[in-house]
């Protein structure tokens, strides 16, 4: 953001009590949109801002599950977008489903969302109560989100 000087920057900031991460991301890593923050065999979620740790422990669970998850964190679809084909499938894979979570509208993740996965987010308005509360309520748990990837994964051997 800071050396950005072709067009307009956000940077967006949480008042969540965010757990810092234990090992920070490669500044090129980050600068280039999305980048893998825990290799995943089976699988790929991908998540921005607060919803990485939540990514990261869904992928804990799955993994005593035996489900293999791959965490991409992507701070910006559209830097991730404009880098090559190559880089793009390093980090989303070429044969994997893709999961998006946003504790939010899922409009923005549908091109990213891909061969059999499916964005998770909340498309709809108006709840309030404490985060811990919500979140019971949305399913932004790690056992809610890994139950919503298992369940499409099932669904899609069933029908294919």
């Amino acid at each position: 953001a800071v050396n950005r000087t072709d067009g307009p920057t956000a940077i967006v900031l949480t008042r969540q009590g965010l757990r810092i991460p234990e090992r920070a991301p490669e500044v090129t890593d980050v600068a280039r949109g999305g980048y893998v923050r825990v290799p995943g065999e089976d699988v790929v979620l991908v998540a921005t801002g607060s919803e990485v740790p939540l990514a990261v422990a869904a992928a804990a669970l799955a993994t005593r599950e035996g489900v293999s998850i791959r965490v991409v964190s992507m701070p910006s679809i559209e830097v991730f977008d404009r880098q090559d084909a190559s880089y793009r499938a390093s980090v989303l894979g070429s044969d994997l489903p893709v999961f998006t979570i946003e504790a939010g509208v899922t409009r923005g993740w549908l091109a990213v969302a891909a061969r059999g996965g499916e964005p998770i987010g909340i498309d709809r308005f108006g709840a309030s109560a404490p985060a811990g509360v919500l979140a019971e309520e949305f399913g932004f748990t790690p056992e809610a989100v890994f139950a919503r990837i298992q369940e499409s994964l099932n669904e899609a051997k069933e029908h294919g």
